[in-house]
């Protein structure tokens, strides 16, 4: 038995069947999956929640509350859902970051 996570983030230019990777350790597996949307990412999280037993989503900071919430609810509350998200410095820098690089609503 392990603990299985999916680790879904945001990224213009991705493509979610290519950037994608699993690490597993034995008692922990974690999937990670780039996509472009918010579409992608409910398409995403409904192919692999069930195919490998997935316990929690983790989303990168650029989910909205909505973003997650509708995660949430395509899933029925049967699977956990968080986001990784820093304090207000470190917010700050990575809000830097994704502008830089032309991340959607910055």
């Amino acid at each position: 038995m392990s603990f299985n996570v999916l680790f879904i983030a945001h990224a213009p230019d991705a493509d979610k069947q290519t950037h994608r990777s699993a690490i597993d350790t034995g008692t922990y597996h974690l999937f990670s999956v780039v996509v472009r949307h918010q579409a992608e990412a409910i398409d995403v999280a409904k192919e692999i929640v069930d195919a490998r037993e997935i316990d929690t989503i983790l989303l990168c900071p650029g989910f909205t509350h909505t973003d997650v919430a509708e995660i949430y609810h395509a899933f029925g509350g049967r699977v956990g859902v968080a986001v990784a998200r820093g304090d207000g410095p470190g917010n700050a820098i990575s809000a830097r970051a994704r502008k830089r690089e032309g991340y959607a609503g910055h």
